[in-house]
């Protein structure tokens, strides 16, 4: 399954356990609490279900898990092949131009899981063009031109984590909008001293922002430590590369 196919199948999963568990549960939850307040004559309390029941707050849910599953996979797949940098890939392979060249049909034939990772697609570059020009400056540069590229596709890919946690803080605040113009619709009724619909749309304003912002916190976290392990990634395969194969073919 493509990375795209898998997005979207976490967007859909995450936006139908969402939903179900709303409708299902916290909803019809929130109403009860809320309800028995209104016969006791108080305010809706400050419950964790009352402050999660409105749509915004369902959006932000569902975005954040859809972001949690893009920055843990990403995350996962970095770990995954963690191992490779621990690997000679290119063992019997600084004696002579030719074992380059058996060298790098070995590191073709890798499977696909194994030959589509950062480091491998920079050694097969970098002694593709040893091969061709046999010079370590060329192939110091074609090394330099694949970590530049890595860095590049990394942020790139991470456009769209970005996107939802500026995205997340804007609903929070769009339902801060529809809170106070409603509370501001009931205004006639909070001077005849009926208060409970302007309390009730104030705290639409305030937990969908509460709800967004702590939301955004939590994702910005996660997005660092993804950051970490990609910029880690980028430093090992530089690493890798000067010593593996710059170091092996300016020696000979």
């Amino acid at each position: 399954m493509s990375e795209m196919m898998k997005s979207l199948t976490a967007l859909i999963v995450s936006a139908i356990s969402v939903h179900l568990a709303y409708i299902g549960f916290i909803r019809p939850q929130a109403d009860m609490i809320i309800d028995a307040a209104k016969q006791a004559g108080q305010s809706a309390p400050r419950d964790m279900l009352v402050i999660l029941k409105d749509y915004e707050q369902e959006i932000c849910i569902i975005l954040m898990l859809w972001a949690g599953f893009l920055i843990i996979s990403k995350c996962l797949a970095i770990l995954k092949n963690q191992y490779l940098f621990s690997v000679d890939l290119l063992e019997n392979g600084e004696e002579s131009g030719g074992e380059l060249k058996t060298v790098l049909s070995n590191l073709e034939r890798l499977p696909a899981e194994i030959s589509s990772t950062p480091l491998v697609i920079a050694l097969m570059a970098s002694l593709r063009r040893y091969l061709i020009t046999s010079d370590v400056q060329n192939t110091s540069d074609a090394v330099e031109s694949s970590i530049e590229a890595l860095a590049i596709r990394h942020d790139a890919e991470n456009s769209m984590i970005r996107y939802l946690i500026w995205a997340i803080p804007s609903i929070g605040f769009i339902g801060t909008v529809r809170g106070i113009g409603g509370a501001l619709a009931q205004a006639d009724q909070a001077l005849a001293g009926d208060i409970a619909g302007m309390t009730n749309s104030l705290g639409l304003a305030f937990n969908s922002t509460f709800v967004a912002l702590l939301i955004s916190i939590l994702l910005m976290f996660l997005l660092h430590q993804l950051l970490r392990l990609q910029d880690g990634l980028v430093v090992d395969t530089q690493a890798y590369c000067e010593k593996f194969l710059l170091k092996r073919i300016s020696e000979k």
